[in-house]
């Protein structure tokens, strides 16, 4: 496991999650007058495990991050990323075909955290980003994620291109979408062992990726606006696999 700098966390469903996963916490800020009933579990984790809560003006907070922090910021042990193996091992212990994400240099925070919001949701076994011009995990990713980023396996890769054919050696099949000559999403077959890459904001998939997708989807849209916004359209796969595979689950 690796692990980048310390980072600030703010909002109270982030700092119960990390209180819960066990985390590392230094130091616990919360609002003077804040109501007490309302940051409970908070106070109760907290004394468990340890960490020390200080109370402080809200002025203070409002200059400490710039996230809506509702009177709550703690500083928590930096994040871990996960290695590939850990992927695999969390899918093979849950007795389930893996669900991969491969996100393609995706920068924007509010995305990466609301991706692995709905990949906690829909039993996603990991998400894979790049190294380079991707967004990592952040105290932002982390309030965006509202509380996930505790629960989801994070792996950081130098090559994407190179982990698409490691992935290809262990029997992973590669889905990505393209608005031409694809399949409509829904015709998706979820069953097999899946990574799913979704392309960054801008661009989209890179080329090199796209030539390496065993399937391309492309998701119907009948209105004026030609793309979805990554969080989104990563959702609507996510839930297509999750739905398929419960219904294949009830039939076996």
């Amino acid at each position: 496991m690796t692990n980048q700098e310390s980072e600030l966390i703010g909002g109270k469903n982030p700092v119960v999650e990390a209180l819960r996963s066990g985390r590392e916490l230094n130091k616990i800020w919360i609002a003077e007058g804040l109501n007490k009933k309302s940051i409970g579990e908070i106070l109760s984790l907290a004394k468990q495990a340890g960490v020390l809560v200080q109370a402080v003006p809200k002025q203070k907070l409002d200059g400490m991050l710039d996230v809506n922090h509702q009177g709550v910021i703690a500083s928590v042990a930096a994040y871990a990323y996960a290695e590939l193996d850990d992927l695999f091992a969390i899918a093979e212990r849950r007795g389930e075909d893996p669900l991969f994400l491969i996100l393609d240099e995706l920068e924007d925070p509010h995305n990466l955290g609301s991706i692995l919001r709905t990949a906690d949701a829909t039993g996603v076994h990991g998400v894979i980003i790049p190294k380079r011009r991707s967004v990592g995990l952040t105290g932002v990713v982390a309030k965006a994620s509202t509380g996930a980023i505790e629960h989801i396996p994070v792996v950081r890769v130098n090559n994407l291109s190179q982990t698409v054919e490691d992935l290809k050696k262990r029997n992973v099949w590669i889905a990505g979408t393209d608005a031409k000559g694809s399949q409509d999403y829904r015709k998706m077959d979820a069953t097999l062992p899946l990574a799913i890459i979704i392309g960054s904001e801008g661009k989209g998939m890179s080329r090199i990726l796209k030539e390496k997708c065993d399937f391309l989807y492309h998701l119907p849209m009948v209105g004026q606006v030609t793309s979805l916004n990554a969080s989104v359209a990563a959702a609507l796969l996510m839930y297509e696999v999750f739905r398929k595979r419960d219904c294949h689950r009830s039939e076996s």
